[in-house]
């Protein structure tokens, strides 16, 4: 096997050679979610291109893998959210009259405007319901238009905020005009209602925060799980180790690198670089970002002072009224955001790790100050810099509009809402395996066509494979045909080894997934075009492909069913370890039963049928139980073979039956097929010169909508023809109405003429003007016509 290469932040350009600190073992910590909310595409986009890394150095390359995951549940965001909302509630209980709660809601709609819309109007205080979408789309028409505020370049996260801004104010516009206050201006009394009572709130009860973070908590959990990622080996979370935040930070000021001011303790980059080490490894060019530097000390922390240098940021920040509080030697305070990962990463890996990953939005300042603090803390003093990670992994964000999808800016869409309206856990993990992990990605109709295509054609192969495989009496158990090696230079097998190596080839260089999908896909083409032009295919060297390709999608992540080492075939069947072997059969062997007595009863002179019908599936059945098998497939298979074969030799002999009988045989065959099997998750797929039937296992939800559409466009179809009818039958009406007047009549109720012939020709306008010359030609031809019908119908009696 090659050596694994991979792109590592810390040393930009081509990938490097991935060499843990113990051979076999990879330590890693990954940034967890600030829970807060629920989680969006946008986590899913970096939660499941971690765990896809992770899957393929576990079960491809066998790294043994610590991972390690935090759990930020104390934050600026979350302060906020959950004192806002405390506030809220106690707003709702208060009593108001109509005017005195208007009043309330005008004025957080004006100060919300003042704050986040400040080109509404310099005099917000003006700013009302009535007159607000005048001024909106006069100061923000361009952007609400697709534009940029300054007219020049493509739209950033800068108008995606504005959006969102003036989303909230729609909200609240049409709440005040409805005399709605809750829930509909919801959005702009939080910040008001905050700004006047933040600091009554008693924050000696933490469970206001660890409320909202443990229900959220529980709900990210939920949605990874429904993703299919696996669990973290370790969960930290920041609550539960203040007492050792504390003494990190104390550590760092003893060894000089960080000072207190005023209640609050800031790291001291100046005297960091002066020892000798470097500041802002990931990214230096943003070290001198102010917006970003902002962003991460916390919207809380604007005002708190003291700081030496710009650039210097919290350690630990001295809590003001309305925030929670932990003891330290400094006075009441909490952590800054940067040092939770690394007092937890630390005490979990150690002085160093072999990787740290998460999003590439946190690259600057997040992880720029953690490898600062954490390298300072570690450092000795005269021995140069302290490695405190040796390679650093950047998931590529998830973009919506050219904005990232964020929680901040309110452009997402919710795990949870995506996977019950849009995607399967399986086609969005696709989708994300046809990106780079290190790569941003705007997901596309055209990507999102691409995914399911890949799907469709990996499981239509896995379907037809253990058709095929059925039909040769072969059991397509762990084991099943042996495949001669030495023709493994020619053929199917030939692809296969170009296949594997391909594959190795893409994983080796910095997890390239696009790629492999790419190489599974074309062996999958290849294959089923080599089995339509061969009819002595050999069925061991397909089988063996089925098999890889269906290693590679447990790898990956793709069979939620599937377990290390995936050495199935195909999609896994759920199992569950208590199932009853009998009972998970009954449906099918009472299909058998239904079938036999049906079939007993016509009248039909066949041996073969005869045969048949005395089959007895249960002793089948009982060899297959008797294994230990609970794969419904392998269990119910005798059942549906038996009424596969007597459904085959029924459709061979209905061509000779009398038409009553025909008639009743072809009701049976169809009902088997479309409904009894259907609805059990099998699809018996018909082929010419009186082939067997291909035994095919397929979701029963997915073949009883394709039913349901079929039975959907017939009805369209059926309902098309009859309006068809319809129209033709009014048409032919009203042709025959128009046939029965006379030629001589069919211009005398004209308003347009004022005189007419005695053949009825219009000789005169109403204005008394003769008619022209043209418009008497047109008209002469209408007259011929309408004589040639009217004298049609006389003649065939319709007058």
């Amino acid at each position: 096997m090659d050596s694994l290469k991979v792109h590592n932040s810390l040393k930009p350009g081509p990938p490097m050679p991935f060499v843990p600190m113990e051979p076999g073992k990879v330590s890693w910590y990954v940034c967890g979610p600030t829970v807060y909310d629920k989680s969006h595409l946008g986590h899913a986009r970096n939660y499941v291109a971690s765990d896809i890394i992770r899957r393929i150095m576990m079960h491809y390359f066998g790294f043994d893998v610590k991972y390690v995951m935090n759990m930020t549940d104390v934050d600026d965001k979350i302060i906020i959210k959950a004192r806002r909302q405390r506030l809220l509630d106690l707003e709702k209980k208060k009593t108001y009259t109509k005017d005195e709660l208007r009043a309330l809601g005008l004025v957080a709609f004006q100060a919300y405007a003042s704050k986040n819309l400040p080109l509404l109007a310099e005099d917000t205080s003006k700013l009302n319901e009535t007159d607000y979408t005048t001024r909106r789309d006069a100061a923000y028409g361009r952007v609400l238009s697709g534009g940029t505020l300054s007219g020049e370049g493509k739209p950033s996260d800068a108008e995606a905020k504005i959006k969102m801004h003036i989303g909230n104010m729609d909200a609240a516009a049409e709440a005040l005009k409805q005399n709605a206050i809750f829930p509909g201006a919801d959005e702009v009394l939080l910040p008001y209602l905050d700004s006047l009572y933040k600091e009554t709130i008693d924050t000696s009860d933490q469970s206001i925060f660890t409320d909202l973070t443990k229900s959220m908590e529980a709900l990210f959990m939920e949605d990874m799980d429904n993703l299919n990622v696996l669990r973290p080996d370790v969960i930290t979370r920041v609550t539960e180790y203040m007492p050792e935040i504390a003494k990190f930070v104390e550590q760092i000021v003893d060894k000089g690198f960080a000072y207190e001011a005023e209640g609050s303790v800031y790291f001291d980059i100046a005297a960091f670089q002066k020892a000798g080490n470097t500041y802002a490894r990931l990214r230096p060019e943003s070290r001198n970002d102010k917006a970003l530097q902002e962003e991460g000390e916390g919207s809380l922390s604007t005002n708190l002072g003291g700081k030496r240098g710009a650039g210097d940021f919290a350690l630990w920040k001295k809590s003001k009224a309305g925030e929670p509080y932990w003891p330290s030697k400094w006075g009441d305070g909490r952590p800054g955001w940067h040092i939770e990962c690394s007092v937890m990463a630390s005490d979990v890996l150690g002085s160093r790790m072999d990787v740290h990953s998460g999003g590439i939005d946190l690259a600057f300042p997040h992880h720029d100050n953690e490898l600062a603090q954490s390298e300072a803390y570690f450092c000795q003093h005269g021995k140069g810099e302290h490695t405190w990670v040796n390679y650093f992994l950047h998931m590529g964000h998830l973009s919506i509009s050219g904005s990232k999808m964020s929680k901040s800016l309110k452009n997402f869409q919710t795990i949870s809402d995506a996977l019950a309206t849009t995607y399967t856990p399986r086609s969005m993990r696709i989708v994300f395996l046809m990106g780079k992990w290190n790569d941003g990605v705007e997901i596309s109709p055209d990507m999102r066509s691409q995914a399911d295509n890949w799907e469709t054609t990996i499981s239509n192969f896995f379907t037809n494979t253990k058709s095929w495989l059925t039909e040769a009496g072969v059991d397509y158990g762990v084991k099943s045909l042996s495949v001669n090696q030495d023709d493994s230079s020619t053929g199917l097998l030939a692809d296969l080894e170009m296949a594997k190596k391909e594959a190795e080839d893409a994983l080796t260089n910095s997890f390239d997934t696009p790629r492999v999908m790419l190489v599974l896909l074309k062996l999958v083409n290849t294959t089923n075009a080599f089995v339509k032009n061969n009819k002595d295919v050999n069925l061991a060297h397909v089988e063996a492909i089925a098999r890889w390709i269906t290693k590679m999608a447990g790898i990956f992540g793709l069979d939620a069913n599937a377990n290390p080492p995936y050495d199935g075939l195909g999609w896994a069947s759920p199992i569950a370890t208590d199932v009853d072997p009998k009972k998970a059969v009954q449906p099918y062997a009472e299909i058998v039963e239904s079938v036999t007595a049906e079939v007993s009863k016509i009248s039909i002179s066949s041996d073969v049928i005869a045969t048949l019908l005395a089959q007895d599936p249960s002793k089948d059945f009982e060899s297959v139980a008797a294994t230990g098998s609970r794969d419904i497939e392998k269990l119910s298979l005798p059942y549906i073979r038996v009424v596969s074969q007597i459904r085959d030799e029924l459709r061979r002999v209905v061509s000779s039956q009398t038409p009553e009988t025909k008639k009743a045989i072809l009701t049976i065959t169809d009902r088997i097929r479309d409904v009894d099997l259907t609805n059990l998750g099998v699809y018996l797929d018909d082929r010419p010169d009186n082939q067997p039937s291909l035994i095919k296992f397929i979701p029963a939800a997915e073949l009883i909508r394709a039913r349901e559409e079929k039975a959907a466009r017939e009805a369209e179809k059926a309902q098309k023809k009859e309006e068809a009818r319809l129209a033709r039958e009014k048409a032919e009406q009203e042709a025959k109405e128009k046939a029965k007047i006379p030629p001589e009549e069919m211009f005398k109720k004209d308003e347009r003429y004022s005189a007419w012939d005695e053949s009825g020709m219009p000789t005169k306008m109403k204005d008394g003007s003769d008619v022209p010359k043209s418009q008497l030609k047109a008209l002469k031809k209408m007259w011929d016509k309408q004589k040639k019908v009217h004298e049609e119908l006389k003649a065939k009696g319709g007058l």
